[in-house]
């Protein structure tokens, strides 16, 4: 059997490329620069969504609405698990 993993859509050459490309339009003492800022611009994006999810969280709380949707996921996914054991059980494949 033939498996293969793909991380990002790009292999290591293909990143490889991008870099060098960005180093030579922009040059050695910028890129530290630039990296530094989409590195404060990600920070402050992760920031804003976190205060944005907390935000919405505080809401429903207040209104009263459940929150904890991964306990309903969580007993939901049991209850299929235990339906596909107990039609599989008998029939089980050994490794």
């Amino acid at each position: 059997m033939f498996l293969q993993t793909i991380y990002l859509f790009i292999s290591g050459t293909e990143i490889a490329f991008i870099l060098f490309i960005i180093l030579l339009v922009f040059g050695a003492d910028k890129v530290p620069e630039i990296a530094r800022g989409l590195g404060k611009g990600m920070r402050q994006l992760k920031d804003a969504t976190n205060d944005i999810k907390s935000e919405i969280t505080k809401s429903a709380e207040k209104q009263g609405i459940d929150v904890d949707i991964t306990k309903d996921v969580r007993e939901e996914i049991d209850k299929v698990k235990e339906d596909v054991e107990e039609v599989t059980g008998p029939i089980k494949r050994r490794r």
